[in-house]
């Protein structure tokens, strides 16, 4: 559609004819747009979006632009990778505007470094817009902060599959359950199983909190609270089914106090002090 309202005041950049703009859209919700994608959306003439990308997101593109569905699911039939950073490169050769906009951020686990790899090599200049990520984004929006003073120092990210659809083999459980109090996993319903197991194998306790969060940030999201120890059953029990990020560690235990969207419908919160710090939030 088009707008009238204008961004604000700034030095926004020009999306050139001949390049491509690799763009993160964010986990879901459109007000989480970053100003320069929602710069880069007004200006492209052809949009190359991922499964991710919310129609509503879409909606902020100019009518004249021609968008592009490139979405790779698991399980399901997918563009491969090579025909779309191969298109990406045809379609700036044609001297199009090209944004290629993608769920989340474009570096995080959204092979945006091989896209903007192979453009580069074909001499296409690009521009790198980050998003916020769902790792991050989507948890906080189910009320779970990543880093918690009280509860760790480090979070690891790690992908639940691989290029070829598997439970990576490359990745060392136990040093990344010895060396980090959060884990946050994206991809991993497919193989819970599998890392549920790792996980135990290595060291983490059975007991620990765990959360999943589907459809992040977006009017479908749905939360699931469990243990580590009964992840894949209850996984089980109630379809859950992805997009979906999982958070293994104790910073899931704040959902009982910061479940904001709860709280605006009229939840009460159901732990004040779910660590069981014993004294004020603010107290040292």
């Amino acid at each position: 559609m088009e707008h009238t309202n204008l961004l604000p005041a700034h030095e926004w950049p020009t999306l050139d004819q001949g390049w491509v703009w690799l763009c993160g859209a964010g986990p879901g919700d459109p007000g989480l747009l970053t100003l320069h994608a929602l710069n880069a959306l007004r200006q492209a003439d052809v949009i190359v979006y991922d499964a991710l990308v919310g129609p509503k997101i879409l909606e902020w593109a100019s009518d004249s632009a021609e968008l592009i569905y490139a979405g790779k699911r698991g399980g399901k039939p997918s563009a491969k990778q090579r025909d779309i950073s191969l298109q990406l490169v045809d379609l700036a050769q044609a001297g199009r505007r090209v944004l290629r906009l993608k769920g989340g951020d474009p570096f995080v686990f959204g092979r945006g470094g091989e896209e903007a790899q192979t453009l580069v090599q074909h001499g296409i200049p690009i521009r790198i817009i980050p998003g916020i990520s769902a790792g991050i984004g989507g948890l906080a929006y189910a009320g779970i902060p990543v880093t918690h003073r009280d509860v760790n120092q480090s979070v690891t990210f790690v992908t639940g599959h691989d290029q070829n659809g598997n439970t990576p083999s490359s990745l060392n459980w136990s040093a990344i359950s010895q060396g980090s109090q959060v884990l946050v996993i994206y991809m991993g319903i497919k193989h819970i199983s599998r890392i549920a197991d790792a996980l135990l194998a290595a060291g983490r306790a059975a007991d620990e909190p765990v959360a999943l969060v589907s459809n992040a940030t977006t009017p479908d999201q749905q939360v699931l609270e469990t243990t580590l120890g009964t992840l894949e059953t209850d996984v089980e029990k109630s379809a859950f089914e992805p997009p979906a990020i999982i958070c293994v560690g104790r910073s899931v235990l704040m959902r009982q106090v910061l479940d904001w969207q709860g709280m605006i419908i009229g939840t009460p919160p159901r732990n004040l002090d779910p660590l069981g710090r014993g004294r004020p939030a603010e107290a040292t």
